[in-house]
């Protein structure tokens, strides 16, 4: 099977790396296309950097990957799935790997998650997707631990094999030592995210958004932020854009 593996962290970021040998240690033929700059928070966007309207492409190298062929992309990881979809990259993928995002991904915010959105994309256009993100809070001095997140994703992607196209699987994982982590947890989609946005006013002319930690609520049970902050890593199903049936409307317009 063929593996695009992309993220919104930047095509040099080491999460990336850790998640492509991954993949070719687990006999998936990759192709890497990432954003050639960091693109977190751009949900399933397809904006790019255009000169008439071209989208730039960059041949790369990936550290320790010298045979697996790498693009830095002036655009969002979902622009990226996008036209990956579409052999834009010399192949067409069966597999979308977004990651290993810095920072949990957990709750509905997922949906402004460029990290998500990039499987999300490949979801509407067929291809599995797989997001994974590991928790590094905002103002940890941990070492990120790439290389145990990778570990927990190697089970997740055998899930992804043997699921129809189109399914699309999020996976938070601890940011801990490999000794004693607990198996993988299936989790439901919490209402609230462990981060949130917060806007300030800056004068008249101009607002501030930062990104805050959430620690006020108790996360709902069994829910992946619960138990991501009980130490588990966690998997979740995601449903990419479909029609709300359970919603009643006039069969013609009056």
């Amino acid at each position: 099977m063929i593996a695009l593996i992309t993220n919104d962290d930047g095509i040099d970021s080491p999460g990336l790396a850790a998640l492509a040998t991954m993949a070719v240690h687990n006999g998936l033929s990759v192709v890497v296309a990432a954003p050639a700059e960091e693109s977190s928070g751009t949900s399933a966007g397809l904006t790019a950097a255009k000169d008439d309207r071209r989208i730039a492409v960059a041949r790369k190298e990936i550290p320790d990957l010298p045979d697996v062929p790498a693009y830095a992309v002036a655009g969002h990881p979902g622009l990226i799935a996008l036209v990956a979809a579409q052999g834009a990259f010399g192949v067409t993928p069966d597999l979308v790997l977004s990651g290993i995002n810095r920072g949990a991904n957990v709750g509905r915010a997922v949906l402004h998650s460029g990290t998500v959105g990039a499987t999300l994309t490949a979801a509407v256009n067929d291809l599995s997707g797989l997001a994974v993100s590991l928790d590094v809070g905002l103002n940890s001095t941990a070492e990120p631990r790439w290389e145990v997140a990778a570990e927990i994703v190697e089970h997740a992607i055998g899930l992804l094999r043997n699921s129809p196209s189109g399914t699309v699987l999020n996976v938070n994982v601890p940011n801990v030592a490999p000794e004693g982590m607990p198996p993988l947890r299936h989790a439901r989609l919490a209402r609230y995210g462990t981060v949130q946005s917060r806007v300030e006013r800056l004068g008249d002319d101009s607002l501030e958004v930062v990104a805050v930690t959430v620690d006020d609520a108790e996360p709902e049970p069994d829910t992946d932020a619960a138990l991501l902050a009980k130490g588990y890593p966690t998997i979740t199903a995601l449903r990419s854009v479909s029609e709300d049936t359970s919603v009643e409307l006039p069969t013609a317009a009056p």
